[in-house]
C-alpha cells in the first residue's frame, strides 16, 4: 500500500523534524515567516516550504496582515493524533500502576 503524500496526511506531515520545530514555535505565538527564519536560522524558502505543508494538512493557518502573512497553530486539528494515541493510554496507565507498586515494594524492603 502506498503511503499518503505529506500534504494530505497529518501523521506524515508532523513526522518531519523541521515541521515539528516550526509547530513548537507557532504554539507560542502567531508569527510571520521572517520571524520564524530568525528563530530557526533556516533559509526562508525552507521555512515557507514546510509551512505550506503544515497549512495543507490544516495544522497551521495563515492570515494576511497588510503585506505580511501570519501563521498560527490550529490545536483542534491535532484531534486525529490524539484519538490515535488514545489507544495507548490503557498501556501507559497500567505501566505506571505497576511502577508505583514496584516503588512501594522497594521502599518497604528498605525499611526492613
Amino acid at each position: 500500500m502506498a503511503r499518503l503524500k505529506t500534504t494530505h496526511d497529518i501523521f506524515s506531515a508532523i513526522g518531519e523534524p523541521k515541521r515539528r520545530i516550526l509547530i513548537e514555535q507557532l504554539v507560542l505565538k502567531e508569527m510571520a515567516v521572517n520571524e520564524l527564519v530568525d528563530i530557526v536560522k533556516w533559509p526562508q524558502p525552507v521555512v515557507s516550504k514546510h509551512l505550506r505543508v503544515l497549512k495543507q494538512v490544516r495544522i497551521v493557518s495563515e492570515r494576511k496582515d497588510g503585506r505580511r502573512r501570519l501563521y498560527k497553530v490550529q490545536p483542534e486539528e491535532f484531534r486525529p493524533i490524539q484519538e490515535w494515541m488514545h489507544q495507548f493510554e490503557k498501556y501507559w496507565g497500567g505501566s505506571l500502576d505497576q511502577l508505583d507498586s514496584y516503588l512501594v515494594e522497594i521502599q518497604e524492603r528498605g525499611k526492613k
